[in-house]
C-alpha cells in the first residue's frame, strides 16, 4: 500500500521512532536505575516523490500551516500490512487509562507491529503480539492515555489517522533540478498529543 503526505507519495526508507524519555542514572555501587514518566509519542521522518501536480503543495507546505496539527493515514509494515485480515474496526471491551491491553471482538488475524488507535482519542498505539480470531486481549504499546469503553472502536489500516504536527527542527523547502524534477527534502512529523 502506498503512503502520502499532502497529496505526494512517501518514498522510502520511511523512519518510525518511538521518543519516550527515560532517565538513567549510575549509583556508586554501579548499578543503573532508569525511570519513565510514561509519555510516548511517534515520530516519522521521510522524503516524497514530487510530481508536476504536487510540487507547488510541497513548497506550500514548508511555510505554511507549521502552527497547526494536520493528519494522515499512520503508515505499517508492509509485511505486516499483507499478514493483516482484521479490517478497518473492531469492537472492544472496556478498559482504563494505563492498561496494557483490551480485550477486542475479533474475526481476523491481526500482526504485531501493527498501528492502530481508538476511536475515542488520537493517540496511535502499537499492537505487540500477534491477535488471532475470537474475543481476547490485543497488547499494545504505549499503555492507554484514555480509558475506552464498549462503545469505542479499534481502528486499524486506513482508519488509523495520525495526528501531526510538522517539526520545527528543520526548515524545508524544495530543490529543482534543470527545472523539471523537485525534491521536498526530509520531512519530519512529530505525533500531536
Amino acid at each position: 500500500m502506498a503512503y502520502y503526505y499532502n497529496g505526494a507519495t512517501i518514498l522510502a526508507p520511511l523512519k518510525i521512532t518511538s521518543n519516550e524519555p527515560v532517565f538513567e542514572m549510575t549509583t556508586v555501587s554501579l548499578k543503573t536505575q532508569r525511570a519513565s514518566q510514561g509519555a510516548q509519542r511517534w515520530e516519522l521522518s521521510f522524503a516524497t516523490a514530487t510530481s508536476a501536480a504536487t510540487e507547488a503543495d510541497a513548497i506550500l507546505g514548508a511555510i505554511s500551516g507549521i502552527t497547526v496539527a494536520d493528519t494522515m493515514t499512520m503508515p505499517q509494515l508492509p509485511s505486516v500490512d499483507a499478514a493483516n485480515t482484521i479490517g478497518v474496526s473492531r469492537a472492544i471491551s472496556s478498559a482504563s487509562a494505563g492498561a496494557s491491553s483490551v480485550n477486542l471482538h475479533n474475526n481476523g488475524f491481526m500482526s504485531k507491529g501493527t498501528f492502530v488507535k481508538f476511536s475515542n482519542h488520537d493517540k496511535i498505539y502499537m499492537v505487540t503480539a500477534d491477535h488471532s480470531a475470537g474475543v481476547s486481549p490485543v497488547s499494545i504499546y504505549p499503555t492507554l492515555r484514555v480509558a475506552v469503553t464498549g462503545t469505542d472502536t479499534l481502528k486499524t489500516g486506513s482508519s488509523a489517522v495520525l495526528t501531526y504536527y510538522r517539526s520545527i527542527d528543520n526548515a524545508m523547502g524544495i530543490t529543482f533540478t534543470d527545472g523539471l524534477l523537485s525534491n521536498a527534502g526530509s520531512i519530519n512529523l512529530i505525533e500531536a498529543l
